[in-house]
């Protein structure tokens, strides 16, 4: 007994040297080579304060800002420690009920817009978490956020052209864009 208790000790202290030590710091360092603003949480500032990650989604209800998606997280929304989608299914009516409320909330509130409004204005993404629009939902909201502001349409479409983020090479996605960066944006060249 003696002879196989000495070895297991050693390698389950080599292993957990190696695998909770040594590996951990590797990637961690590799990462900060590689992805420096990636691994500090991509945080963004305003006037030197951090206002939020371009990872996580923010509730946004001033009629002066874009919204983004719907978040399904609970307790509250955009909670990064409840992550997790409605897991209601299309045909369910608790979904049809609250997109129903949502499209409403949106025509209610720029009435004289007769686009279709953008499905990523009015469903949860799968992680309820989602960060970014459409440029379709972006340019839906175009109008009430210029006279919300009282800015002209052209100078926020051009900051929403401006913000947006192309498919990787091309091809890989869709053309989408930050709500909280473009907000951001738009508080730096216009103040609300």
């Amino acid at each position: 007994m003696q002879t196989t208790f000495r070895p297991a000790i050693m390698l389950f202290g080599a292993l957990t040297l190696a695998v909770g030590v040594l590996y951990p710091l590797a990637v961690t360092g590799i990462g900060y080579v590689a992805f420096p603003d990636q691994v500090r949480g991509s945080l963004l500032t305003r006037d030197g304060k951090t206002v939020g990650s371009s990872l996580i989604g923010q509730s946004f209800s001033a009629p002066g800002y874009f919204w983004g998606r719907p978040s399904a997280t609970g307790p509250m929304a955009n909670n990064a420690g409840g992550s997790s989608g409605s897991n209601l299914g299309p045909l369910n009516p608790a979904l049809v009920e609250a997109v129903k409320g949502r499209v409403a909330a949106l025509r209610a509130l720029d009435p004289g817009n007769t686009a279709l409004v953008p499905v990523d204005l009015v469903t949860a993404s799968a992680s309820g978490l989602d960060p970014e629009i459409s440029l379709a939902a972006a340019q839906y909201q175009a109008g009430r956020v210029a006279r919300a502001r009282k800015i002209p349409r052209e100078r926020v479409e051009a900051i929403i052209k401006e913000k947006a983020i192309t498919p990787v090479l091309g091809v890989f996605g869709e053309a989408r864009i930050n709500v909280l960066a473009l907000n951001l944006a738009l508080d730096a060249a216009y103040t609300r």
